[in-house]
């Protein structure tokens, strides 16, 4: 698949941006050649756009000549690196995955690989950091009676198996008990499936005592809304309501892959979100891990009490920076829709880190505000410490929401990332199919590569 400057008269006008064209019987070892438009020659970063649009370009390019070879039920695909292996390979990895497990009728098996042996290591590393994305997508698609909180965690252990630098507890309910965590069971008691802590180490920096990167994720694996139960319509969407855990899990799966220089400890509270005679109710008032109480006026804003548990026990690790993920609120949906991903940080330091790591993997991030005027709307509150929702209920959802984490937050360095909006992909980003979309995993390994090359802790 090669991008042929010239020979018109052999193969046409020129190709626009992300076509392509296909000839047979070119060459006797390649029956079959894609010919991709790159677009614009020597397109780096655009500041419109906030992303490195050369790289953009290859990875969509790719993908759709890769899709085309599929079609053909060719089963190996050399593809050249366009200038940029590590783009070319994410193209090609994110471009041809696609969840089919449970179908007896599949595509066929393609596997892409470098053409040459230029660029090979950068190939490598695009492999990786694919491969790394397309397990969140795996996790997130998966149905909900197929990844519960358990599976969800035995499948990560099995994937970090391999791994002597890495430990994986599987904690139960009767840790979590231990640990007071009122909040996140509170939430797991409405569901006949048990709840887990998930916690990971990774250790790979030079010194195990080194301060870790805490990643944190929210794990709904299924979330109905509870006894404020969410329209039936779209509903079968938030078996993805895991896509936090999924994406902070498969960035420890990456990093330990390509064997980074940092600690690392990632925390996934995993459970169901159900409505039953057991389940929270419309007022009740519950207790988080530092004491503080919570009125759960909206039993469908239960992230948030999950986040709230984890957060406090991430406090424990004495971390450089602690980075959250969850698919928290559709307000966040509303605001950015699929473009980007919200950030809402206390750090500029953390932020200027995340923000160049998404420049380069295309899969962006836009600060919003964490104001003293949205911690108000929800520590204003008739029965509690916090309500679980704002007081002027839908204004600001996201901001709230993010206000109400900041509660159980006291380090100097801590990131929430609200990926509703991105959780899953029609046709926004060509080079993934439509399905759940694993964003922002490849941002979040780049930004802990970048966080492994800088040696001071804070700015």
């Amino acid at each position: 698949m090669q991008n042929v400057p010239g020979g018109s008269a052999l193969c046409g006008p020129p190709l626009k941006k992300g076509k392509t064209r296909m000839f047979h019987g070119l060459h006797q070892d390649f029956p079959s050649v894609v010919v991709v438009g790159l677009g614009k020659k020597n397109a780096g970063v655009n500041d419109q756009e906030n992303w490195n649009e050369g790289k953009e370009n290859i990875r969509a390019a790719v993908a759709v000549g890769c899709r085309q070879l599929q079609d053909l039920e060719i089963p190996c695909v050399e593809v050249d690196p366009c200038g940029d292996a590590q783009a070319a390979a994410e193209g090609a990895v994110l471009g041809l995955h696609e969840y089919n497990e449970l179908k007896q009728k599949k595509k066929p098996a393609v596997t892409p690989q470098l053409h040459g042996s230029a660029g090979s290591e950068a190939w490598q590393k695009g492999v990786i950091y694919a491969e790394g994305q397309n397990l969140a997508r795996y996790l997130m698609e998966a149905p909900a009676n197929y990844i519960t909180p358990i599976k969800f965690a035995e499948h990560i252990e099995q994937k970090l198996r391999s791994f002597s630098n890495v430990k994986v507890h599987i904690r139960p309910e009767s840790w979590i008990t231990t640990q007071q965590m009122g909040a996140f069971l509170s939430v797991a008691k409405g569901s006949a499936e048990p709840p887990i802590f998930l916690e990971i180490h990774y250790l790979g920096g030079a010194n195990t005592n080194d301060s870790p990167l805490v990643f944190v994720g929210k794990g709904v694996t299924f979330d109905s809304g509870g006894i404020s139960l969410k329209p039936s319509s779209g509903m079968d969407a938030m078996r993805a309501d895991m896509g936090g855990a999924a994406t902070i899990c498969s960035t420890i799966v990456t990093a330990a892959a390509l064997n980074l220089p940092l600690n690392i400890i990632g925390l996934a509270p995993l459970c169901e979100n159900m409505p039953s005679g057991k389940a929270n109710k419309p007022g009740d008032v519950v207790r988080a891990k530092n004491g503080k109480t919570i009125q759960v006026d909206n039993t469908d804003a239960e992230g948030r009490l999950l986040l709230a548990d984890a957060l406090c026990y991430a406090h424990d690790f004495n971390a450089r920076a602690i980075v959250n993920a969850a698919t928290l609120t559709g307000a966040m949906d509303v605001a950015l829709g699929s473009a980007a991903t919200g950030v809402f940080t206390n750090s500029s330091w953390l932020w200027s880190h995340l923000y160049e790591a998404s420049i380069l993997t295309g899969d962006r991030v836009w600060r919003m505000p964490l104001f003293e005027h949205y911690t108000k709307q929800v520590t204003d509150c008739p029965l509690a410490d916090l309500s679980n929702i704002g007081k002027y209920s839908r204004a600001g959802g996201a901001c709230t929401a993010a206000a109400f984490l900041k509660e159980f937050v006291t380090a100097s360095h801590w990131a929430h990332l609200d990926i509703a909006g991105v959780m899953s992909n029609k046709d926004e980003v060509p080079y993934l199919r439509k399905g759940m979309a694993g964003r922002p995993t490849r941002t979040l390994v780049e930004f802990a590569a970048r966080l492994s090359q800088d040696s001071h802790s804070t700015k």
